[in-house]
């Protein structure tokens, strides 16, 4: 949804930008090209990896850019670093980038066999593993529930504890075959680890609490009449979008107040488009993983 994301972001010649999401830096290179030699971008990413293959990308287009190895729940801090309080456009693109998925000793993909790791950043932090033997039965079930809105948490949470007594989880295709053995295969089209593999991703890179920190902090930074725009690709982050955007788009307006005009706090957000935005069935027929992405986009007032 490159288009969709520039059109939205409307990045205007000699703005200071921020990618979120660095990637492979595919959305960085236009951010770049379309605020020119005058304007500067800022990017992140958690996996140094990426950051290797985007630098040459944005070499291709100019070098006024910074690259920042950290997580956007660090952006406010960061960006500070860099003499920057404000901002004209910010874009988070939640989605995983491709090497995550097609890689197999990243552990994100249990349609090939790779270790159980699931990082983000390589060098740090807890894996899959780690969870699956660290945490307690009530915990998994939290995990599984609350991140992957498993239904039957606590069967398999009760499950992998029991296993765990004689055995270590250690690659993919063996917790895939684990989760189908106690829960099933699933739904056609939807195998039935899918949903816990991606709890467990979410829980080794503390996905959602980063989306809390960096997008109350872009909306923060934002100038007047910036943009924010966020794709996210499952419900769990698309609901939180929704009402963070939702909520600062209202005038928050006193209870005690009998006729309801006493405003405590103004509306701070204008909102581009009132339905999320999905990709085109030609997109989608071009890219499978597009299906489930949902756009959101919100200017500061």
């Amino acid at each position: 949804m490159l288009r969709e994301c520039l059109d939205y972001l409307d990045v205007k010649e000699g703005e200071i930008v921020v990618d979120c999401t660095l990637g492979l830096g595919g959305h960085s290179s236009e951010m770049l090209r379309l605020v020119g030699p005058k304007g500067k971008l800022f990017s992140f990413d958690l996996d140094e990896r990426n950051i290797a293959v985007a630098i040459p990308n944005l070499d291709a287009v100019g070098n006024n850019y910074k690259v920042i190895h950290d997580s956007f729940s660090s952006l406010k801090n960061r960006l500070k670093r860099e003499g920057v309080s404000r901002v004209d456009a910010i874009l988070f693109d939640l989605g995983l980038s491709s090497p995550h998925i097609d890689d197999a000793a990243r552990g994100f993909s249990f349609q090939k066999d790779g270790p159980l790791d699931m990082r983000f950043d390589a060098t740090q932090g807890e894996t899959a593993a780690d969870i699956l033997h660290g945490r307690t039965e009530s915990e998994l079930a939290d995990i599984f529930y609350y991140f992957g809105e498993e239904r039957r948490s606590r069967r398999l949470a009760k499950a992998i504890i029991e296993f765990r007594k004689k055995a270590r989880f250690e690659s993919t295709l063996q917790l895939r075959d684990f989760i189908t053995e106690v829960l099933g295969k699933g739904k056609p089209g939807k195998h039935s680890a899918t949903c816990i593999f991606q709890a467990l991703r979410i829980a080794v890179n503390k996905e959602l609490e980063a989306l809390e920190l960096g997008l109350n902090q872009a909306l923060e930074l934002l100038a007047h009449d910036g943009r924010v725009v966020v794709l996210s690709y499952h419900s769990l982050e698309d609901r939180f979008v929704k009402q963070t955007f939702k909520q600062l788009a209202t005038d928050l307006r006193d209870p005690n107040d009998p006729f309801g005009r006493r405003v405590l706090r103004p509306k701070s957000l204008s909102l581009l488009n009132k339905k999320p935005i999905t990709a085109s069935p030609e997109e989608i027929a071009d890219n499978s993983r597009a299906r489930s992405a949902k756009l959101r986009a919100a200017k500061k007032l």
